[in-house]
């Protein structure tokens, strides 16, 4: 299961806030964090904002030259799975899901929804589901991506859910109520109603009192290990 961090985070912060490798390790599986964008590249104005650059890669292939070696996309769905292969025998790669939280919930979504081959199942903590309508989205993509707003449909889980009818399998989402992010920066209303036309099932959970910390993720992590071991067993 491969698990994709937020905004600021790193590979360890979900390692060690979670709290998911007792649930994992009970349901027989690995749990994969890698990083949230490049490090050590040095590029100018990488570090110069907490929402973009360093930190902040959105799980895409930036199409602009000076970012030309943000590809988490690549990263994730053709580096990654050889990698484990090369290093881990005992895994079987062919049996993946994937989940993650905030920017991370919108890499996996959009990364699950275009390589539905790949993965067995997503889940989400309170994803980025509609980031070409958002400042976080909006801000990335213009840098990363450019001015043609048809490229950031690529990586907008609201315009691809609209693009694929044959997703089969839930999509679980855990939403607190009370996270300041919920209205102007997340929008999982929009990826709803999406999921509405096109008939794709979605068991989106708003968590009432929760905010967008890791304690929110601790609290319910179970249930997504859980979500995604039923479906690798398939």
């Amino acid at each position: 299961m491969e698990t994709k961090p937020s905004l600021t985070c790193t590979d360890e912060n979900f390692v060690i806030k979670s709290g998911a490798q007792r649930a994992a390790s009970t349901e027989g599986v690995a749990l994969i964090a890698p990083d949230t964008s490049p490090r050590g590249l040095n590029v100018e104005g990488e570090a110069d904002s907490w929402d973009f650059g360093v930190g902040a890669g959105f799980y895409l292939n930036a199409t602009q030259e000076k970012w030309k070696n943000w590809r988490m996309y690549d990263y994730v769905v053709k580096e990654l799975p050889q990698l484990l292969s090369d290093n881990f025998p005992q895994l079987d790669t062919s049996r993946a899901s994937i989940f993650g939280h905030s920017m991370g919930g919108h890499g996996a979504l959009t990364i699950y929804l275009k390589n539905l081959d790949k993965y067995k199942s997503v889940s989400a903590f309170a994803p980025i589901a509609n980031p070409i309508n958002c400042p976080w989205g909006q801000k990335a993509f213009t840098n990363y991506l450019g001015g043609n707003k048809a490229d950031w449909e690529e990586y907008d889980a609201t315009s691809l859910i609209l693009k694929f009818h044959d997703v089969s399998a839930t999509i679980l989402i855990d939403q607190g109520d009370e996270d300041k992010f919920l209205h102007d920066q997340l929008l999982p209303q929009k990826f709803e109603e999406a999921c509405t036309s096109a008939n794709v099932p979605l068991l989106l959970r708003m968590q009432p009192g929760y905010d967008h910390s890791f304690y929110f993720i601790a609290t319910f992590i179970d249930d997504h290990i859980s979500h995604h071991a039923q479906a690798l067993k398939l």
